[in-house]
């Protein structure tokens, strides 16, 4: 049976997600290493935060003062955000339906490449509802206090900081039941390579049918 990709369906979607200091940035770079077009929903923020991003002018008149140099200050943002659970649904309120739309301007052209699957690398996704519009979620895991460590020799990182980042965060635990796939990344790279191998041969050699519905 051929495995010729069908040029009028959508890849498959394998959405990538996890807590902060899990180690995701790491793990998406390994399905990268193998062939898989990568969305970086973090990359597309910052692009909307750079200059002439389309963010810019939102955020600014959303939040006065946190634009400089034609670019949001993210130091000054996170001011403004800083314990206000209003400020952040008006932040998400100009973040998400661009961050949407830089998610479909890239689905579009992967489906023009006829790739099989995609990685959608989004950190929120359970956070936003996303999981119901993928086929697959993997979720990178670690122990609570391989985490914190992690989390905790970023420069400028506190625990009370990293305490309110987890509390606007959905738990380890219940991402990992939700998830499809598992990937433990407190055991060497090795182990998490394997794991990514093993996503990337099951979804591409034995494809599920494709779901139908509209693009992400």
């Amino acid at each position: 049976m051929s495995l010729a990709p069908d040029p009028y369906t959508r890849p498959i979607l394998l959405a990538l997600t996890g807590s902060i200091g899990m180690g995701k940035s790491e793990t998406a770079r390994m399905f990268a290493a193998l062939g898989v077009p990568v969305y970086d929903a973090d990359a597309a923020v910052h692009a909307l935060y750079a200059p002439g991003g389309k963010a810019v002018g939102p955020i600014g008149a959303a939040f006065p003062g946190v634009v400089a140099d034609g670019a949001v200050d993210r130091a000054a943002l996170s001011r403004h955000l800083a314990g206000d659970p209003a400020a952040w649904k008006r932040l998400e309120a100009v973040i998400h339906p661009l961050v949407a739309e830089a998610q479909r301007d890239f689905l579009m052209a992967q489906m023009a490449a006829q790739a099989r699957l995609v990685l959608l690398d989004i950190p929120l996704l359970f956070e936003t509802g996303g999981e119901a519009r993928v086929d697959y979620v993997a979720v990178v895991s670690a122990p609570a206090q391989v985490q914190r460590r992690r989390v905790l020799e970023r420069p400028g990182m506190t625990p009370q900081k990293l305490d309110e980042i987890l509390s606007r965060q959905v738990p380890d635990a219940q991402k990992r039941a939700g998830a499809d796939f598992v990937i433990p990344t407190d055991q060497g790279l090795q182990v998490a390579r394997d794991h990514v191998r093993a996503i990337v041969d099951r979804l591409i050699l034995t494809p599920p049918p494709k779901m139908p519905g509209r693009l992400p």
